[in-house]
């Protein structure tokens, strides 16, 4: 290896030189023709090169398109400011191209205002209080609720969480006239659910009569939140009336254990859609269980 030799005054005498050795850029050679010493670094796969024809040739070799994995994982030990810049810069950048295309108007969108529109009128004339979120909201996106002109009917898109087994689970095409038995039964039925979830959701196959449904009441004043305890022999539409339900239903379904917790809306107030919240309503609002001390 070649030694260049430079001058060094610093602590020698007068009319003394200290020559010291430096250094090369890099103690590597290139990995493509072998003879030179490297003076480039692959950002993607990290080999080195010596010149631009040997960078072209390792990127033809390999098929490396010679730009950074952003997403390619680093160990906690090795994590740096560095590392930590260009994931935000990632982040800034994944969100200015979904901003682009939502504003992009040659792109399709998911569903039309009128489509919207739609929804909301037929769900107004079953006493229904259905409200939309604006495009681009992740539940915006997941609902798959629709309207079926032929039968006049909805099918909902439907979330069902069981707090007591940290369990959740996504219902599609469900009928606005099955009942939430009929609902529940492919996962709490000790004989007809799917082994596996009902293996899953054991706490509430070995005490079926305990099982309540809640929903949230969407729209209440500022405070702890309410809900609903709605009726397991009756229909999902049935359950819906005079209720908000915000992009599609999701029930709670709990044990009776945990009610006791919960606020429980008065089911004999009427919740309609075109009815405001009084403060006499909200204090007809009842709390199931023993007062708190």
């Amino acid at each position: 290896m070649e030694t260049l030799l430079v001058p060094d005054t610093c602590g020698a005498e007068e009319g003394e030189c200290a020559v010291r050795p430096k250094r090369k850029m890099s103690l590597y050679s290139c990995e493509v023709c072998g003879g030179e010493e490297a003076k480039y670094k692959c950002p993607r796969c990290l080999k080195y090169s010596c010149s631009l024809p040997c960078v072209k040739k390792h990127k033809v070799d390999v098929a490396c398109s010679g730009v950074r994995d952003k997403t390619a994982f680093v160990p906690l030990s090795k994590f740096g400011d560095l590392h930590l810049l260009s994931d935000y810069r990632f982040l800034e950048d994944a969100g200015r191209v979904a901003d682009a295309a939502l504003r992009d108007v040659m792109l399709p969108r998911q569903a039309s205002n009128k489509f919207l529109n739609f929804l909301k009128n037929r769900a107004r004339r079953q006493g229904i209080d259905l409200k939309l979120l604006p495009i681009g909201f992740s539940k915006r996106k997941a609902n798959s609720t629709f309207f079926h002109k032929k039968e006049q009917k909805f099918f909902w898109h439907l979330k069902l969480q069981f707090p007591q087994s940290r369990a959740e689970y996504t219902e599609k095409r469900v009928a606005e006239n099955k009942t939430l038995n009929e609902i529940l039964k492919t996962y709490i039925d000790p004989a007809e659910s799917d082994p596996t979830i009902r293996q899953r959701l054991r706490e509430y196959v070995r005490s079926p009569a305990d099982v309540k449904v809640l929903m949230l009441a969407e729209r209440m004043a500022p405070g702890p939140d309410r809900y609903y305890q709605l009726d397991s022999s009756k229909s999902l539409l049935e359950n819906l009336k005079n209720k908000t339900v915000l992009e599609y239903p999701t029930l709670s379904v709990v044990l009776q254990d945990c009610v006791k917790d919960l606020l429980l809306v008065d089911q004999g107030i009427d919740r309609s859609p075109s009815t405001s919240q009084s403060p006499e309503d909200l204090s007809r609002t009842t709390r199931v269980g023993p007062p708190p001390e």
